[in-house]
């Protein structure tokens, strides 16, 4: 298990328009924050995650910074080494979180947005 970094991802709510704050655990991957919609396991995806998919604008809190970002999914081949690495830096149980669900768990690129 790694050292758990966290950010807070703000999102703004798919149903109400208000701001939605969630702590997540994430790994660097360049330019990018990485996060994994795992919902430990469930059936069913994170809000933070849907939310995102209805407006990929977000506000991440990190590192005592605000930073605005842009989400995007990390497609195949990609999400394999991402996830993998994400699970042997984060905790490798996330590998189990996939296993319990048929859904596909999100990993999720956030990167800084540019004016």
């Amino acid at each position: 298990m790694g050292p758990g970094r966290q950010l807070l991802l703000v999102t703004r709510g798919r149903k109400t328009g208000e701001p939605r704050s969630v702590g997540l655990t994430y790994i660097n991957d360049g330019d990018r924050w990485i996060v994994v919609g795992s919902n430990a396991g469930e059936d069913r995806h994170p809000a933070w995650w849907l939310n995102l998919k209805e407006d990929p604008a977000a506000t991440v809190l990190v590192d005592g910074h605000s930073v605005l970002v842009t989400a995007q999914e990390v497609e195949e081949p990609e999400r394999t080494e991402v996830f993998a690495r994400f699970a042997a830096e984060v905790d490798e149980s996330y590998l189990e979180y996939q296993k319990r669900t048929s859904r596909r768990l999100p990993v999720v690129a956030l990167t800084r947005t540019t004016m």
